[in-house]
Formats: structure tokens, C-alpha cells, sequence
């Protein structure tokens, strides 16, 4: 196993490190993979303290953890960290770590005579078919991933909590391709917005002109999994992809908002899922957005923010795929040998 601090353009690349800072917005990243098994988390935290936080849902099979506290009426009004992931809801007993190394840096809630750290999380289904079905991201691997959480020189592909993650399953795993973890920082003047993207999904991911570029493979090409769908006498049933297909991400910005105005820019960000994943948010999918925020400071127009964050989810969706190395028979884009056939 192993702990990396945080790691544009969309050609084929590979899943190493980056020059995407998230220094702007005032959090840092740090994966932990776990390569035998398959699996790994990803750990998103401010650099020296808590954020504002909200959150999305889309689809019908999520796995959360602290949900709850990210709702505009709950008590608590900011977060600590948020964690990205892979062990199914085995992977959430890994937030642990996070409150760990929290509170040894005496971050988190005031309570008392010490401190309680706000830590929501969300999981993805990597259980199959890469690596070990019992291999789970552990306290041990989020600890070390949130100690070594950078702002910049963030890995993206198959590490951290997309290490597992697939991507196609339309047609079955063995039509399915390598998915993993994006990132991406867009600026509009003053405005900046960030995301992390954990793509695992049922559908198919294209880019920003529609094209797929990952996703379920046919006999010559890309199956196009809606199309695939919708024929007459096409699958009807899906007991291999039921439960197993998640897109979880976090989108940053560096303006303060309330929690409402800053839960809308989380589900206006979702426009990104419609566009670069097809099908989304279906009966098989757990897709959840997460949104950060500083508490205090200098403020954005509602409407321009949620166009940056969406664009930049985007992005950080295709490269996603576009990053990934594939394993255990699962072909990546970010593979020396890979040609669409």
C-alpha cells in the first residue's frame, strides 16, 4: 500500500502526477492505494482549517457517511475533510483515519475539552473486478493520506480511491473499461473553481463534443450504452452492474456562500454527469457531489459559479478515464497498447 500527496488537456496521458493547484481554493488532496487489492481512498481537507460544505445526490445506491450535516439546517456549519472512497460501505470505517490525524492537529468541532472532526464520506462499489474482493481501504491508509494531503502534484487515474473504478458496464464488466480519479482547476477572472472526480459508472463517459471516449465496448467500437438500451429486444436484465456503479466528486470554489447557495452550486455542478456520462444517475448509480467553500470572504455571482463548477466537473470527469491504466483484464485509456477495435 501507499500514501501520495496530492498530485489540462485531454489527450492520452498517464496516471501520475500533475500541475493542477488547488492551492487557490485552500485544500489539499492526498490518496492512499492499496495497488494488490484494488482499491484506495482519496482524502480532500483544507490546508490549515475547515470549509463550508453541501452536498448532491443523483442516484438510487449511494453509500454516505455524515450526509446528514451537510443539510442548511444542521447545527454544524463547516467541514473538515471529505472522503473519497473504494470498499464499498466496508470503506467508510477508513473516515476513522481522518478523524485521527484530525484531531492530533486539533482540528475540528469545538466540544468540550477537546474536538469532535466533521468528516462526511462517500464509497464506491470497487469490490470487483479489479484486485481482492476483501480488500478495503483502512483508518491506517486515510490517516496517512490526509497527513500527506498536498495542493498541488496531485496523482490522477488509477490511485486513490479511483484505483478500482470501472467505467461501461452496459454490456457487462467484460465489456466495461478502466475508469479512476480526475482532477481539474478552471479560472474565470477572480472566480476559481476546482473538482475531483472518482468516475465508477454504469454508463458510458464522452467528451466535451459528446464523442465516447471510454466506455462499453462492442465488436467495432463503442457499444454506445443508451443506444444499446433502447433497442427493441435489447438486455433486460443487469444483476452484474446492480449496486456497483458510482460517480462520487467534490467540486471547490474560492467564494464564501451560505449553505443553500452553496448546496444549489452542487446540484447545478450535476449538469456535468448529464453531459459526460450516459446513461447517469440511474437505478444502479450512487452518484453524489460534494461542493467546499471557504467560511468567510469575498463573494461570486450565483449564476457564474455554477457554470465554472459544472465546466470544471466536466473536465476532471474525462480526465478521469482519460488517465486510467487498466488491470486484471480491464483495458485503460492511459494504456501504451490501447486502440478502440
Amino acid at each position: 500500500m501507499r500514501a501520495e500527496g496530492a498530485g489540462g488537456g485531454c489527450g492520452r496521458v498517464t496516471d501520475r502526477t500533475n500541475t493542477v493547484d488547488f492551492g487557490g481554493l485552500g485544500i489539499a488532496i492526498g490518496h492512499a492505494t492499496d495497488e494488490a487489492g484494488g482499491t484506495g481512498l482519496t482524502v480532500v481537507r483544507g490546508i490549515d482549517g475547515p470549509r463550508r460544505g453541501a452536498a448532491h445526490i443523483i442516484g438510487r445506491a449511494s453509500g454516505t457517511r455524515e450526509l446528514h450535516v451537510l443539510e442548511p439546517e444542521h447545527l454544524v456549519d463547516r467541514v473538515d475533510a471529505i472522503m473519497l472512497t473504494g470498499g464499498s460501505a466496508y470503506g467508510l470505517d477508513a473516515a476513522a483515519g481522518v478523524m485521527r490525524w484530525m484531531e492530533e492537529d486539533g482540528r475540528g468541532f469545538p466540544a468540550g475539552p477537546g474536538v469532535v472532526p466533521i468528516v462526511p464520506a462517500a464509497v464506491i462499489y470497487d469490490l470487483t473486478p479489479c484486485g481482492r474482493f476483501d480488500a478495503r481501504p483502512t483508518a491506517q491508509m486515510a490517516y496517512d493520506a490526509c497527513r500527506d494531503a498536498q495542493p498541488t502534484g496531485a496523482a490522477e487515474g488509477s490511485v486513490g480511491a479511483g484505483t478500482g473504478a470501472t467505467v461501461g458496464k452496459g454490456g457487462g464488466i467484460e465489456r466495461s473499461m478502466k475508469g479512476g480519479i480526475g482532477l481539474a482547476v478552471e479560472r474565470a477572472g477572480a472566480l476559481v473553481a476546482g473538482a475531483i472526480a472518482v468516475v465508477n459508472s454504469f454508463g458510458d463517459v464522452r467528451d466535451e463534443q459528446g464523442r465516447i471516449v471510454a466506455g462499453a465496448r462492442g465488436e467495432t467500437g463503442f457499444a454506445d450504452t443508451i443506444r444499446w438500451l433502447t433497442l427493441p429486444g435489447g438486455p433486460r436484465r443487469f444483476s452484474d452492474a446492480q449496486g456497483r456503479n458510482t460517480t462520487i466528486s467534490v467540486v471547490a470554489i474560492n467564494v464564501a456562500m451560505d449553505k443553500v447557495q452553496l448546496r444549489q452550486v452542487a446540484r447545478a455542478a450535476s449538469a456535468a454527469y448529464y453531459q459526460r456520462i450516459t446513461p447517469v444517475g440511474t437505478s444502479f448509480d450512487g452518484d453524489i457531489i460534494f461542493a467546499l467553500c471557504p467560511l468567510t470572504g469575498p463573494t461570486g455571482t450565483q449564476l457564474g459559479v455554477e457554470a465554472l463548477a459544472a465546466r470544471t466537473l466536466g473536465m476532471a470527469i474525462e480526465r478521469a478515464v482519460r488517465t486510467a491504466r487498466g488491470r486484471d483484464g480491464v483495458p485503460g485509456l492511459a494504456d501504451p497498447d490501447w486502440a478502440q477495435g
